[in-house]
């Protein structure tokens, strides 16, 4: 049977950003931040900050620097550089500010956020020892906690969190990425219930409902924020990725075109709307994207491990899933697959019983038991412990979702044929359109067999005169004989023995091929078989090496001939 983890599609996702997303700096009050650029002409800083234009803040904030040096200037400048998702920039200016004067306040943290959110956490960790204690230190070592994978550390920030809108903030942003949806969805709606002009919860809101798969209801949500702020990169992004789900990849790159034309203002966002597009795409450009984003977007690395499984690069793929820890259920499922498909390849029995844990784990978790990935996680669970009939259970319970979806079909095919379910697998397999899978052994075999057990075994033999001249070929040689013998089909048994004999002269096959013409010249006698036939049975006789072919077909025209006679 083919590798069934083969066949499971992990569907493309995106990264939100939804952590650490500060309203305003950690530093000194505006006020006194930043002399007064006031003019008639000139916009104030506060307006740029007001509408997030990061970009026209720095270009200021610079120009008044070389006016007059000030390092209140140099902080809004890391601040800007930081909101712009230009993190080396941001930690290049706090550290040389950390050399001028050393004990200004808050610097510390400030160069902890960036080195977070340039995935040096460790080194995030150790500078956010020296900072003073605050609300954002205990913020921070949460999130550090949960990155780190430290348990025991993320429990003792939690219960050092406050009922405070950033503290719950960072809850249900923890929540959001240990897959628990619903409990970061009812933080939010706790906090919009406090203040409805929050609009930047409905977004949080939209990204918990999309990860839910209720995209319809996550598009509504989010139109409360799009209504406000149309240019949003994030929001932007996540209704592409409704619409990704909703309808097809062109609805979605449609919906990005409009802040791909301004990627100078996508700033943080930019490698996201890239990553995104590759998936939009069908993965078209991913080795010119994925691999640079790897560590950068969680899902990078799992769509380039998508990426090598669809081009058959099954070490690839298992080589970049080595370190990757399984947090959630669509990284369960990943390693599962991979797992199994090379378990398959090496016939490694370490390898399938990994599959079989990460599978069963996610179908049988709470969380997933109902949803489509969670059965077919459990049919795949069964399928590879070689028990079809569950896996027809699970597969019948979401037929109706994926009737026409190739891959789910030849899997639910392959099922029936193992549980002798014939017609209904022959129906199945003809429901299958992508030639990748119509050319793979597996499907010719599987479907040769469900011709011939249904008693069709001429288009199981034209599937065989179709191969190149293979291994494969020569099992499904062996197929079509042995098959056609027990199902009395016994003129295909001939010629598919009688070909086996010429290619490997086994005396199984020449025992095979006597057989299965007796069983021929007995179909004749009883007037099942035209008589005709029994000149082709004579020319297979002919290319036997075997003494005993002489005999039988001395036998044949001795029949033939009496037969001739008679009618004459």
């Amino acid at each position: 049977m083919r590798c069934y983890s083969n066949t499971i599609q992990t569907r493309f996702s995106f990264s939100p950003a939804m952590i650490l997303s500060r309203v305003k700096p950690a530093i000194s009050d505006p006020g006194t931040s930043v002399r007064d650029s006031s003019t008639n002409n000139v916009p104030k800083f506060e307006d740029y900050l007001k509408n997030r234009d990061y970009t026209g803040a720095m270009t200021l904030l610079e120009f008044m620097q070389m006016q007059e040096p000030d390092s209140n200037i140099d902080l809004w400048m890391g601040y800007c550089a930081f909101h712009q998702g230009n993190y080396k920039k941001s930690l290049s200016i706090y550290e040389n500010l950390l050399k001028s004067n050393p004990n200004h306040e808050n610097l510390a943290v400030n160069l902890a956020c960036c080195y977070f959110y340039l995935g040096m956490y460790e080194e995030s960790k150790e500078i956010l020892q020296k900072a003073a204690t605050s609300g954002l230190k205990t913020r921070l070592n949460f999130h550090l906690s949960h990155k780190l994978r430290d348990e025991g550390a993320l429990m003792e920030h939690h219960e050092q969190l406050q009922d405070v809108l950033e503290d719950q903030l960072s809850l249900a942003a923890i929540h959001y990425l240990r897959a628990h949806y619903q409990e970061a969805i009812d933080i939010y709606k706790r906090l919009l219930l406090q203040n409805r002009n929050n609009l930047a919860l409905n977004v949080y809101v939209a990204l918990c409902y999309y990860k839910l798969d209720y995209y319809d209801v996550s598009q509504e949500v989010l139109t409360l924020y799009l209504n406000q702020y149309p240019d949003s990169v994030i929001a932007t992004n996540l209704k592409a990725c409704n619409h990704f789900r909703l309808y097809k990849g062109s609805v979605a790159e449609n919906e990005l075109r409009s802040i791909v034309e301004q990627s100078a203002n996508v700033g943080f966002g930019y490698d996201l709307v890239k990553h995104n597009l590759v998936v939009f795409r069908d993965g078209e450009g991913a080795m010119q994207v994925f691999p640079s984003l790897v560590d950068v977007i969680p899902e990078a690395r799992l769509n380039l491990v998508i990426y090598y499984l669809r081009n058959d690069d099954v070490k690839e793929a298992y080589d970049l899933l080595q370190d990757l820890q399984p947090a959630v259920p669509q990284e369960y499922i990943l390693k599962g697959v991979v797992n199994a498909a090379l378990g398959q390849e090496l016939n490694s029995p370490d390898h399938i019983k990994t599959a079989e844990e990460c599978f069963q784990l996610v179908g049988s978790s709470a969380s997933e038991c109902d949803t489509i990935d969670g059965r077919q996680c459990m049919a795949a669970f069964f399928f590879l412990a070689g028990q079809f009939e569950e896996v027809l259970v699970y597969l019948s319970s979401i037929k109706s979702f994926l009737h026409a979806d190739d891959t789910f079909n030849f899997n639910f095919a392959q099922a029936k044929t193992a549980c002798n379910q014939f017609k209904e697998a022959e129906e199945t397999f003809l429901l299958i359109q992508e030639p990748k899978i119509k050319s793979s052994p597996i499907y010719i075999s599987n479907l040769s067999r469900c011709y011939i057990m249904n008693g069709r075994p001429e288009p199981a033999w034209e599937l065989y005169l179709k191969m190149e001249s293979s291994p494969e070929s020569f099992n499904l040689l062996l197929l079509i004989a042995n098959d056609c013998y027990k199902m009395g089909q016994f003129w295909y048994a001939a010629k598919a023995f009688d070909m086996l004999d010429r290619l490997d002269p086994n005396p199984e096959f020449w025992e095979g091929k006597r057989g299965a013409i007796a069983g021929v010249f007995q179909a004749v006698l009883a007037q099942k078989l035209p008589v005709d036939v029994l000149g082709d049975v004579l020319q297979l006789l002919r290319s036997s090496t075997s003494t005993q072919a002489d005999q039988i077909a001395k036998v044949v025209r001795q029949w033939v001939k009496e037969k001739s006679q008679f009618r004459s």
